[in-house]
C-alpha cells in the first residue's frame, strides 16, 4: 500500500492529515491565483478610469451650455430647496430663478445626472461632482486659450489696424490697442473721439467702462443705432467666428459670410445645437480682446459675472411678447448662420420624381412590367 493510500485510510482518525504535494505545484497554483486576482483588480481599475474620463468629458459641457460661473452644487442646492419648500415659493429671487433654470438645463444636457446623483453614496457623489468640475473648468480654459490665439488674426483681417494686434502679447490688447479698444468701446461712446479714447484709458468719470454698456464687438458692423439698440445686437462677424471656433472647429470660423453648412455641422458637432445663442461666447470674446492675461471675473471696472447674467437675461427674461418675438428671430438667425437653411421640406413631389434615384426606381419598375407583359 502506498503512502498516499495510508494517509487516506487514516484520515478519519485525524483531521490534520495532509496529502503531500510538490513545492512547484503549490507555487504554480499560488501564482495563478494571484495573477487572477491582479487581473480582476486591474480590470476594475480600468473600468473606473474609463468612468472617470467619461464624467470629466461630460463635465466639459457645463461651462459651455449650462452656466459659465455658477457652481454645480449651487444648482443642486436650489433644486433641493424648492423640493423642500414646494408649497411656499412665492418670494423667489432672480438669482434663485437663474440657478433653477441652470439645473433644468444641466439635466437636459446630461440626462443621466439627476438619477445617478440620487442613487449614489455620498462619497461617490462628491467624487463625481469633483470630476465634473474639473471637466467644466478645463473646457473653459481650453476655450479661452483657443480664442486668445485666434482673435488677433480675425481682428487684423477685419479691421487691418496699424500696428497689427500681436497674437503673442496680450498685454498690448485692451484699450491700449486702437483696434481692440474700438471693439471694446461702449456703443454710447465714440472711440474715434480723442477725448473719449483718453477718458476710457484714464478711467475718467463719465468714461468708465462697466458691464452696463454693450460693447461694440457685439454689433453687426461694430456700430449701434442709439435709437434702436436692439438692431444688429449679437450679430457681429467676430461673434459668429468665435462660436464656430469653439463649437464646431477653428477652420469653420474662416468663412462666416453666408449661411452655415448644415450637413457638416449638424452631423459632426451636435453639441453646438444645444447653445446656438452663444451666450458664453460673448463673454469669452470680450476676454480675448482685453489685456487680461489669465481668466478672472473682474477686469478693472468690468464684471464678467454680471455681464454674463445680463446676456442670459436678454435671452431668457424678455420683458414682453414683442421682445420675445425678437429673441426668437435672433435665435433663428443664429441657427441659419451656423447650421444653414434646409430646403428639403420645400421640395415638390414633381421635383422629387425627377431626381435620379426616384427616376431609376421608376425605370426599373417599368422594365419589369414590360417583361411580365411580354411573357
Amino acid at each position: 500500500m502506498s503512502q498516499v493510500e495510508d494517509n487516506l485510510q487514516s484520515a478519519s482518525a485525524s483531521s490534520t492529515v495532509v496529502v503531500p504535494t510538490s513545492d512547484n505545484a503549490r507555487q504554480r497554483r499560488k501564482i495563478a491565483d494571484l495573477e487572477e486576482k491582479l487581473q480582476v483588480l486591474e480590470s476594475g481599475q480600468a473600468v473606473k478610469k474609463r468612468e472617470i474620463n467619461y464624467i470629466m468629458s461630460q463635465g466639459r459641457a457645463i461651462r459651455r451650455m449650462v452656466t459659465l460661473f455658477d457652481g454645480i452644487e449651487d444648482l443642486i442646492s436650489e433644486n433641493d430647496r424648492r423640493c423642500d419648500n414646494e408649497d411656499d415659493d412665492h418670494d423667489v429671487t432672480v438669482d434663485q430663478d437663474r440657478l433653477q433654470f441652470g439645473y433644468i438645463v444641466l439635466n437636459n444636457v446630461l440626462p443621466w445626472f439627476h438619477q445617478k446623483a440620487s442613487d449614489m453614496e455620498h462619497d461617490d457623489y462628491t467624487h463625481m461632482l469633483k470630476k465634473l468640475r474639473q471637466g467644466a473648468d478645463g473646457a473653459r480654459g481650453d476655450d479661452t486659450s483657443k480664442l486668445k490665439s485666434l482673435v488677433p488674426d480675425w481682428v487684423n483681417r477685419e479691421l487691418k489696424p496699424n500696428p497689427l494686434v500681436d497674437p503673442e502679447d496680450k498685454f498690448c490688447r485692451g484699450f491700449t490697442n486702437d483696434a481692440c479698444g474700438r471693439l471694446l468701446c461702449p456703443t454710447e461712446l465714440d472711440w474715434n473721439d480723442p477725448t473719449v479714447k483718453a477718458g476710457i484709458r484714464d478711467r475718467v468719470d463719465g468714461y468708465v467702462v462697466t458691464e452696463m454698456s454693450w460693447p461694440a464687438f457685439l454689433y453687426a458692423g461694430y456700430t449701434a443705432d442709439q435709437d434702436n439698440l436692439e438692431e444688429g445686437l449679437f450679430k457681429s462677424k467676430l461673434l459668429v467666428q468665435a462660436f464656430k471656433a469653439i463649437f464646431t472647429s477653428p477652420s469653420s470660423a474662416k468663412e462666416v459670410a453666408g449661411d452655415g453648412d448644415g450637413a457638416n455641422i449638424i452631423e459632426n458637432n451636435r453639441r453646438a445645437k444645444k447653445d446656438f445663442s452663444g451666450k458664453k461666447v460673448k463673454t469669452h470674446l470680450r476676454f480675448a480682446l482685453s489685456s487680461v492675461t489669465s481668466w478672472r471675473s473682474i477686469d478693472g471696472d468690468f464684471d464678467y459675472i454680471q455681464f454674463w447674467y445680463i446676456i442670459v437675461d436678454f435671452f431668457e427674461r424678455p420683458p414682453g411678447r414683442v421682445a420675445q418675438r425678437n429673441v426668437d428671430r435672433l435665435l433663428a438667425w443664429w441657427t441659419r448662420k451656423v447650421f444653414g437653411a434646409s430646403q428639403r421640406a420645400e421640395l415638390s413631389d414633381t421635383a422629387k420624381a425627377k431626381m435620379s434615384v426616384n427616376a431609376l426606381t421608376l425605370q426599373r419598375a417599368r422594365l419589369d412590367d414590360a417583361q411580365f407583359d411580354s411573357e
